[in-house]
């Protein structure tokens, strides 16, 4: 690929050829080797170009891991919206999901999330990645709990928690992804719908 044929791409069919090499990249050769002169080789383009997309490496992280996130979050969106309005129903979808998405993105999720710590910048950008991810999970499962909007939010951070904990057991390979996804489920299952003892409201 040329720097002539290269400009006919559009402005963000560019960063999402550039955000598809990074991935191709953390796949290979981990985080450690993904920079925006990396990723400007690999698109065939010149360094600028990706300079201006993501600033720097820091803005690279992020935007990858923004594209990922969102693909996961589309595809949830998608499922919850075919769903049939059970709790046991949204917690196959959520649960399974969520497995689903560690087997399509492989180690590189959570390499590029462990990348994202240490930089404050880096951090509060994901904290905010979590909290939007928290209140899917609050909204899927608002209609089958009688906790309060507080309770249910720690609920669904822990089962989020739970969650990531089962990923890497499957990097393991401590877990099949069918075992993960029905202990994930069976969790959902027990902790969503009542409310907290001695705290009924």
């Amino acid at each position: 690929m040329n720097e002539t044929s290269t400009r006919r791409l559009s402005k963000a069919e560019r960063r999402e050829q550039l955000l598809d090499c990074a991935v191709a990249i953390v796949r290979e050769a981990g985080t450690d080797a993904l920079t925006l002169g990396h990723v400007a080789e690999r698109a065939g383009v010149s360094k600028p170009i990706a300079y201006e997309h993501f600033k720097t490496r820091s803005g690279l992280l992020m935007a990858l891991y923004q594209q990922l996130d969102q693909r996961h979050v589309k595809a949830l969106q998608v499922s919850l919206g075919e769903t049939r309005p059970r709790l046991a129903d949204v917690a196959r979808v959520v649960s399974t999901a969520y497995i689903d998405c560690y087997e399509t993105l492989g180690p590189e999720w959570l390499a590029i999330s462990a990348a994202l710590r240490g930089d404050e910048e880096m951090e509060a950008f994901q904290q905010q990645s979590l909290d939007d991810y928290v209140a899917l999970y609050c909204e899927a499962f608002a209609p089958y709990t009688k906790r309060s909007p507080r309770e249910l939010r720690s609920v669904c951070a822990g089962l989020i928690g739970a969650a990531e904990a089962l990923t890497r057991e499957l990097s393991r390979q401590r877990l099949e992804r069918g075992a993960a996804a029905e202990l994930l489920a069976t969790m959902i299952v027990a902790l969503v719908p009542q409310p907290a003892r001695g705290r009924g409201r």
